[in-house]
């Protein structure tokens, strides 16, 4: 039985692959392979098929628009409008009859309709300025027989 050693060159390769990945091991990297959200495994994560040089992007890279709609839809809880204010509940009365005015029925003398109103301000996280972003805002919604009525008002 014969046996071959590999040359010098072909022997310092093997050597320096097998070092590079016992050090990835022990500090804990593995093969993974990214997928889209069906599982199947995605080929380039880096580019996107265009129409021509500098042409728009085509929709048919499904793991592109995948990655598009996680981002838009990330929520980060400082950001959400009106994350910040408080609320009240009530009754709305009406003393004076509009019904000459409107053909909703909360607005016929004496009606009582049940009020929820909140109060709100837009600020950024604890360690950020508020004066850097400061809309301030309201938002009642009335409990009517026909349904519910949102009135929405911004600084």
């Amino acid at each position: 039985m014969s046996f071959a050693l590999p040359s010098p060159g072909r022997l310092a390769l093997c050597a320096l692959t097998l070092t590079a990945g016992a050090m990835a091991l022990a500090q804990g990297a593995y093969a993974q392979t990214l997928t889209k959200d069906n599982g199947a495994p995605v080929g380039d994560n880096q580019n996107s098929q265009t129409a021509g040089p500098g042409g728009p992007t085509l929709l048919q890279d499904v793991h592109l628009i995948q990655k598009l709609q996680r981002f838009d839809r990330e929520r980060i809880p400082e950001r959400v409008v009106h994350a910040t204010g408080t609320g009240a509940h009530g009754s709305f009365v009406v003393t004076d009859d509009l019904s000459d005015l409107t053909r909703a029925k909360m607005f016929k003398r004496d009606t009582v309709t049940p009020v929820f109103v909140r109060f709100s301000t837009v600020i950024p996280s604890r360690s950020g300025a508020e004066t850097v972003r400061d809309p301030r805002g309201f938002a009642t919604k009335f409990y009517t027989q026909e349904g519910n009525w949102d009135l929405v008002g911004n600084n």
